[in-house]
């Protein structure tokens, strides 16, 4: 397992970054397009702890949700215009994807992200360079993308939207502080949340699953499943807020030493076809159907009973009592009805889905303990679809 990524962990720690062995003198530091970033100050912080450090750097300020690839080129054309030796990311799983994509593509001979996409319509051209260094501090616990070296990119002129990553894309360097999580509104923790969690179910139950794997799984299910509504309810209940982030960044561990599933496949269709849709939003309504299509098929009974009783079901029994959990979960936070309509998705696409995930991202249908036919996949998204 390499996992090269030094992690500083806790509430308050953004303000030892200073104290930290930076990997350049001149950083890009990118953030979401939206406001929350300097408007909660968290800018300001970063700003200042790099000029204490004795740092420079400017700020790419462009990133949106589910990111795209022409930004992620736009990004590194920036870095390399202003001679940047180290990139700084400063936000959620997506700025976190983005910047790691922009760190490796700035030092490469082609500016076309998708000459080096592996899958899909990429043309899997050789890289000649090596990504700039990459600091994470993260503004989330959803992705885990601070300890990985995964970035996820969308293709909107193919609607392909693919993971992507290299040794040399996993950070250096990950300051995950609980304090900068406190004013995520109720409804993104919720989806953030539920995704961090998702990494570590649909790890549990995948082909790829190990002992190490194992052993990060169950304890980042108990720690998000068991806290995640708190946080919902009380963003600023700043002990649940580090379980929660603790949770997060052992999936990110629990994704490098195994996998995901094909259940972030069949989202990342969905999302890049409908950029809006938060990817999180879209594996809660995808889970309660593609956890039953793999209990109905006996694919692991014991490994669902174990996730009911981390989720706190401590006398679960029954494959199904990890629906039951979820779904109690679900409510809890209030994302229990969200709907696939609501984002535009119509039934006569979910044959189109499919052909996508799986041409987008088929590697993780064979992490599946049960392999998904086109026709499973419609009938999972068919039975989830509201």
């Amino acid at each position: 397992m390499h996992i090269p990524t030094n992690t500083i962990f806790g509430a308050g720690t953004l303000k030892s970054l200073h104290k930290q062995a930076l990997p350049g003198r001149k950083a890009m530091i990118v953030i979401s397009n939206g406001k929350s970033t300097r408007a909660n100050g968290y800018l300001d912080q970063v700003e200042e702890q790099l000029r204490m450090a004795g740092a420079t750097f400017v700020v790419f300020d462009k990133v949106q949700a589910n990111p795209l690839k022409a930004t992620v080129e736009e990004g590194a054309a920036f870095a390399r215009a202003h001679e940047c030796d180290f990139v700084l990311a400063l936000g959620g799983g997506s700025v976190m994807d983005a910047a790691k994509v922009m760190a490796m593509l700035a030092n490469e001979t082609g500016d076309d992200l998708w000459d080096y996409v592996l899958a899909g319509t990429g043309k899997a051209l050789p890289r000649t360079g090596k990504a700039l260094p990459v600091v994470a501090v993260t503004t989330t616990a959803g992705t885990g993308s601070e300890v990985d070296t995964y970035g996820v990119i969308t293709n909107p002129a193919t609607h392909e939207k693919i993971g992507l990553g290299w040794d040399d894309m996993f950070p250096v360097l990950a300051i995950v502080d609980a304090e900068l999580m406190l004013t995520v509104p109720p409804a993104f923790t919720a989806y953030q949340g539920f995704d961090a969690l998702f990494h570590s179910t649909e790890g549990y139950i995948s082909r790829a699953a190990n002992p190490v794997s194992d052993m990060f799984a169950l304890k980042a299910i108990e720690n998000v499943s068991r806290n995640l509504a708190a946080c919902v309810n009380d963003g600023h209940n700043l002990a649940a807020r580090e379980r929660v982030a603790f949770g997060n960044t052992l999936s990110g561990y629990q994704m490098v030493a195994g996998s995901t599933s094909s259940k972030h496949s069949l989202e990342h269709a969905m999302s890049g076809y409908h950029q809006e849709l938060p990817h999180g939003a879209g594996l809660i309504m995808l889970s309660v159907a593609y956890y039953t299509h793999f209990i109905n098929a006996h694919a692991c009974d014991d490994r669902f009973v174990t996730m009911a009783r981390a989720m706190g079901m401590e006398h679960a029994t029954e494959p199904r009592d990890f629906i039951t959990a979820l779904t109690r979960l679900q409510e809890a936070c209030g994302v229990a009805d969200l709907k696939m309509s609501d984002y535009g998705i119509q039934p006569s696409e979910f044959m189109t889905l499919t052909k996508n995930a799986k041409s987008s991202m088929g590697k993780l249908f064979e992490c599946d303990r049960v392999q998904l036919s086109d026709e499973d996949c419609v009938a999972i998204y068919r039975a989830a679809y509201k």
